[in-house]
């Protein structure tokens, strides 16, 4: 069977995307970081847990790239076994789509960006932001807080093997 030819094909430039105001750009930040001093930080900012092996939020922040603009945590990993003493993860993405208009987005558990509002408002993206649980800024967190859980139970499972202790847990 003969091979087909590579033929060029000519490919529409994307549409250059325009650049955000500086006022807007001014105003974004100015009510956002209205937002992250009085709720975010105060909900999501909490002392050093006592089990160091934990991750935990200690700041927050907002940055702009291009049209997007980041809700980032700033995590500190005070384990033995941590890569690097801190590390950052973007929680919330508001998109700039023109004007007073913004796509949101969330960060999905698989590092992918999910879009689940178009064409709000600046004041209906901070209040999502605020009252939707996907925006959760300690996500990590939380899944310290369920990993913990299961190795409390793992550990009270393998209390009962007096005996073997690395016996089979389907055998009790």
């Amino acid at each position: 069977m003969a091979r087909s030819k590579k033929r060029w094909v000519y490919s529409r430039p994307k549409p250059h995307k325009s650049k955000v105001p500086e006022s807007v750009k001014a105003e974004v930040e100015e009510k956002s970081s209205e937002l992250i001093e009085s709720t975010l930080k105060s909900n999501y900012i909490k002392p050093a847990p006592e089990d160091k092996r934990f991750n935990y939020v200690v700041d927050i922040y907002t940055k702009w790239h291009r049209n997007y603009f980041y809700f980032c945590a700033k995590y500190r990993s005070p384990g033995p076994n941590a890569l690097s003493p801190y590390f950052e993860t973007r929680f919330a993405r508001m998109e700039c789509v023109g004007g007073d208009e913004f796509n949101l987005s969330y960060m999905r558990h698989t590092g992918q960006w999910w879009e689940i509002y178009e064409r709000l408002s600046l004041d209906e993206c901070l209040e999502a932001i605020q009252r939707d649980p996907l925006f959760m800024a300690d996500y990590p967190l939380l899944v310290d807080q369920l990993l913990t859980v299961a190795a409390k139970a793992w550990d009270s499972q393998m209390e009962a093997c007096v005996n073997c202790p690395t016996r089979c847990i389907s055998e009790k």
